[in-house]
């Protein structure tokens, strides 16, 4: 009887410990309103560039599906992946599966897009400098065609 109370203790210990790995570091933020993403994108504002530091980061959380529009960021973006799968993908070339652990340089003045896999949500810390110049600039919409050009 005691070793199947110890086993039910420790066998509790590490579902905690795996579901305190698997908690979000930084709140989901609040759902994204503006017309440059389809599906349900949530944001979280993580630091606003200032005189001291002139990097913007911020936290994105992509529903299943989501993607961001086709977008260029004039001095470039870094986005590191840190839940789920999702897509990457530069104008001209092949969509990139991405997960969680991997780290995307978007090229500075390259039109791309991100979102996530038609069956995973997706989160992203995004850091970009250059606060003034370096002006999100909107495209069109990616087609549901260019999207499923990803082979899972």
């Amino acid at each position: 009887m005691r070793k199947l109370v110890l086993f039910a203790i420790v066998a509790s210990l590490f579902s905690l410990n795996a579901k305190a790995q698997n908690a979000a570091i930084f709140p989901k933020g609040e759902i994204a309103t503006v017309n440059n993403h389809t599906g349900t994108v949530w944001l979280t504002e993580l630091n606003k560039a200032d005189s001291l530091l002139d990097i913007n980061i911020a936290q994105a959380t992509f529903a299943a599906g989501a993607k961001l529009d086709w977008h260029i960021h004039p001095f470039g973006q870094i986005l590191m992946i840190t839940d789920g799968t999702g897509y990457y993908q530069e104008k001209g070339k092949a969509i990139q599966i991405v997960h969680k652990g991997d780290v995307i340089k978007c090229t500075p003045g390259v039109p791309h897009w991100h979102g996530a896999a038609p069956n995973s949500n997706f989160t992203y810390i995004a850091v970009s400098t250059n606060s003034a110049k370096n002006k999100t600039i909107w495209l069109q919409r990616v087609t549901e065609a260019e999207y499923n050009e990803a082979k899972n």
